[in-house]
């Protein structure tokens, strides 16, 4: 079974539409109208072999918050829905990724049980139309609605489009890890016997 999941999402604030597949890696089409985050989502699934196509219009005319925000909120719900019963999963991904002068961090566990560590000093508050304090933001919105605990941190660097970069592929290379099918584990990978 392929594990792929499409959704619409309208608000008064954003028109979105996103497809993903976790099993292909192509075909990665993002356009969001905010060319720094658009790079970013694009390393994020090339990073984590996944096929992502993201169509969105928002009100950039007030500023890219709520397009970014919305997107992570619709990336997460379909990683949760194309999951399913999250049989046979690594469930756990930890990636660092080098970016030049500059090293992140991810670690995450598919749980259900959504928790954002958010550790990263990015001194360019913008980045083209990007404010750079909205990684946070769609960290918080993509890991709530995909029922992940999240941690991610640059550990040091200089350049803020270097450290945001290294997240963005560490959060890539952590999901892939995390989704792959171990067929040596048996149901869920829970002693509990489930991921909720």
């Amino acid at each position: 079974m392929i594990r792929q999941a499409e959704k619409k999402r309208q608000t008064y604030e954003t028109a979105i539409q996103v497809k993903i597949n976790l099993d292909q890696a192509e075909p990665i089409s993002i356009k969001t109208g905010v060319g720094f985050f658009d790079h970013m989502l694009t390393l994020m699934a090339s990073h984590g072999r996944f096929s992502l196509v993201v169509q969105a219009e928002g009100d950039l005319h007030i500023d890219s918050h709520h397009t970014v925000e919305d997107v992570g909120i619709v990336i997460g719900q379909l990683v949760k829905e194309a999951l399913g019963d999250k049989k046979q999963i690594n469930r756990y991904g930890t990636a660092y990724v080098p970016m030049d002068e500059a090293l992140g961090f991810v670690s995450l566990d598919i749980s259900g049980r959504p928790y954002l560590v958010f550790d990263a000093e990015l001194n360019n508050e913008k980045l083209g139309n990007f404010d750079t304090e909205l990684v946070r933001e769609f960290l918080q919105a993509f890991m709530v609605h995909a029922g992940i605990t999240l941690h991610a941190r640059v550990l040091y660097g200089m350049n803020t489009h270097h450290k945001i970069e290294a997240i963005f592929k560490a959060l890539g290379r952590a999901l892939a890890d995390a989704i792959t099918v171990n067929p040596e584990i048996k149901g869920v990978n829970s002693t509990k016997g489930l991921l909720e």
